[in-house]
């Protein structure tokens, strides 16, 4: 037993020793009182920076079970641990504007260190109390087409993409911070959760160029760290948004890639402390997890945070317990369909899976949920008429019905975008319509305006009026060039 084991030699009686590790757990042992759930623990050794551990449970009278926030490699039974008193805590404030952090809120961009003022706040907090939110029903506008029609965010609310490997959630992600930081007047918080370094560097370095990164705080938790990097990085993000929002009274976007690494992080931790798996080898407490960070994004009076999270559909499977807890908590669902970027249409936007709260005549208006309604009709029936095309042939579908066909096509293919972050990959010029643009294109294509165009003129373009330059470009006579004679 622990109990049995006293302090080594010349240790101060009122901190812990090491006297487990086993990876990312370690035991340590105290010989007066144990420190409360969720307290800090800091490691000193030979190492340059202390190691941080977090307690998880009380084993016996005077052991605790922790998890690191850094690696164990080469950690030793007898270092001496000491107690914080309290939580971790990370900075926050204006002071942390324009710099990356990690999970315990060491600066990670090489840059001047902090001022000693920096305030510092717990990453464990309670939500706002029901009777001091403000829920809002005011439209997030975010320039790209398909969203603002058929999935219209709320500022204060919380909007989720939802999709599996490769089909275009990083780069949505990284188009609406590029989009909506310019033309948002507000702070942004950026949570990495167990993505690759590759990313985090490029997301960098696209806030630089943009000159957006002197508003933008990024915090990482990445794939190469241990799981209670990843499993705590969303909750330092979430506290220096909160900070924002309750001492400054300043809206907050707060964007997360990608919520299913937090879900999985908690999984390892759960299998390290030794619980029983739930459903798919999951952690027992997944819905008690996915609660307390999701239950802190919320507005009060007079400010806000705005959470966009990407979430990894693990083989596409949409029943997966992380996924279906995950959406639980969402006002907007954003489904990205393999089937979509197999076609080529991006983004890869499911029209008829998506979905939003907001999309109620009494939010966005008649004319918005009637144009939207009929654009999902359309595309519902192009979608029931697929098989009988595939095996007969457009020609034997009734009148009502090829002029559905047609409209929807062109409807595909109107709601597909080209993005300012793939400008570089692509050679073509990113576009952000206004949602007014959005619904007048879709009404008139509703309406036959581009029955007799070709169907690739609205093909990756902004507005309709772009699509019709294009398909008169495309309609006009190649110039001749005059034939030269041959020499005498």
């Amino acid at each position: 037993m622990h109990s049995e084991t006293s302090a080594p030699e010349g240790q101060d009686l009122n901190d812990g020793y090491v006297v487990s590790v086993r990876g990312a757990v370690v035991d340590v042992c105290f010989d007066t009182a144990l420190p409360a759930i969720n307290d800090a623990l800091s490691v000193q050794w030979e190492n340059d920076a202390p190691l941080i551990l977090e307690v998880q449970s009380h084993l016996d009278p005077r052991t605790v079970r922790t998890v690191a926030f850094q690696s164990t490699a080469g950690l030793q039974r007898g270092v001496p641990v000491a107690a914080t008193g309290g939580p971790v805590s990370v900075p926050v404030g204006p002071a942390i504007l324009g710099r990356l952090l990690d999970v315990v809120g060491n600066l990670r961009d090489d840059g001047p260190v902090l001022p000693d003022d920096t305030p510092r706040r717990s990453i464990h907090a309670a939500p706002p109390a029901l009777r001091d939110q403000t829920p809002t029903t005011e439209v997030f506008e975010t320039g790209i087409k398909i969203i603002d029609l058929l999935t219209p965010m709320a500022q204060g609310g919380k909007a989720a993409m939802f999709g599996g490997a490769g089909v275009g959630k990083t780069v949505l992600v990284m188009e609406l911070i590029r989009a909506m930081v310019e033309g948002y007047d507000g702070i942004s918080v950026f949570a990495g959760v167990g993505e690759r370094s590759r990313e985090g560097h490029e997301l960098l370095t696209e806030m630089q160029d943009s000159g957006v990164l002197d508003r933008t705080v990024l915090v990482y938790g990445q794939m190469n760290e241990p799981p209670g990097a990843r499993w705590r990085a969303p909750m330092t993000a979430l506290t220096i948004s909160e900070y924002f929002r309750d001492t400054r009274h300043q809206n907050v976007l707060l964007l997360m890639d990608n919520v299913f690494r937090f879900v999985q992080a908690g999984a390892e931790v759960s299998g390290l402390l030794g619980r029983l798996p739930s459903r798919v080898g999951y952690q027992p407490t997944l819905a008690t997890e996915v609660a307390a960070l999701q239950e802190r994004i919320a507005s009060v009076a007079g400010s806000s945070v705005t959470a966009i999270q990407a979430v990894y559909v693990p083989a596409d499977d949409f029943t997966d317990p992380a996924v279906t807890t995950i959406s639980s908590h969402m006002d907007c669902v954003i489904v990205l369909s393999r089937s979509q970027a197999s076609e080529g249409f991006y983004p890869a936007i499911d029209p008829l899976a998506s979905s939003s709260m907001l999309l109620d005549p009494l939010v966005v208006g008649v004319d918005h949920y009637e144009t939207a309604e009929a654009v999902r009709q359309t595309l519902a029936r192009f979608r029931e008429l697929t098989d009988i095309i595939s095996l007969l042939g457009v020609e034997e579908l009734g009148q009502a019905d090829r002029l559905i066909v047609k409209r929807a096509r062109r409807l595909q293919r109107f709601l597909t975008q080209p993005f300012m972050v793939t400008e570089a990959f692509t050679g073509v010029p990113g576009a952000r319509v206004t949602l007014a643009d959005t619904l007048a294109g879709c009404r008139a294509i509703l309406d036959g305006a581009a029955d007799d165009w070709d169907e690739s003129a609205l093909y990756m373009v902004g507005t309709l009026a772009d699509a019709e330059a294009k398909n008169a470009a495309a309609a006009r006579p190649a110039p001749k060039v005059a034939a030269k004679k041959d020499a005498a």
